[in-house]
Order: structure tokens, then C-alpha cells, then sequence
């Protein structure tokens, strides 16, 4: 069921993004691992959280009083490369789980474009 419904979410992803190739990575948390409220430097990102706490996220200036995703549910995210002027006004972090003793277990979905060596121009 679960490598099902990660097929599903990156189906979605594939089209939503336009592209065929995408970065799937599954993670098993401990730590604080993303602590800090963020976008991030991609196109877009796809988070789901199977097990312990979700995302956090929040609007810049109310990180204070974030809200959480729930587990299972999946999260679409602009991130700092997507086309056009708009700028994002939603930042996520990991919850903040260090020294608790929970585990989450995370798919991060993201364009295979992003993780291409970006060139330099000299």
C-alpha cells in the first residue's frame, strides 16, 4: 500500500510539474532534521509524512503559531525556483522532534530537474 500510494503522489507530481523524471527520497527522521521555517531552493516540493508528526508550516512573521499537516497527508510547495515574480507565501520546517523519542518517516518528492548540477556563469 505504501509504495502504492508513493506511485500515486508522484504520478500527481509528474503532472502537475510537467515532467516525466522526479526525485523520490524516503527518510526516517530522529532529529530536529529541518528546524528552521523555509522555501525551498527547487521548483516545487511534494511532502508526505507516513508516520509521527507532519510538516509545520507557517506565513512569514507567524512562525510562532505554525499548523501541522496531518500524517498521511500530502503537502505540494512552491519553491524559490518557480517560474514567474510571485513569491511564496508559505515556509515549512520539520517538526522539531530531537530528544522526544519519535520517529517520522517522510517521502520527498521532488522535479529530477532540480537536482541536475546547475551551471555556472563565468
Amino acid at each position: 500500500m505504501l509504495a502504492g500510494d508513493i506511485a500515486a503522489l508522484g504520478f500527481l507530481m509528474s503532472e502537475i510539474m510537467e515532467t516525466p523524471l522526479l526525485h523520490v527520497r524516503l527518510e526516517v527522521v530522529t532529529t530536529n532534521a529541518c528546524r528552521r521555517f523555509h522555501v525551498d531552493n527547487m521548483t516545487a516540493r511534494l511532502l508526505c509524512t507516513y508516520l509521527g508528526a507532519g510538516t509545520q508550516l507557517a506565513q512569514p512573521g507567524a512562525e510562532a503559531a505554525p499548523l501541522s499537516v496531518s500524517s498521511g497527508s500530502a503537502v505540494l510547495l512552491r519553491g524559490r525556483r518557480w517560474p514567474g515574480k510571485e513569491q511564496t507565501a508559505l515556509l515549512h520546517r520539520s517538526p522539531p522532534i530531537e530528544g522526544t523519542g519519535e520517529t517520522r518517516f517522510l517521502a520527498v518528492i521532488d522535479p529530477a530537474m532540480d537536482h541536475e548540477p546547475q551551471e555556472t556563469l563565468h
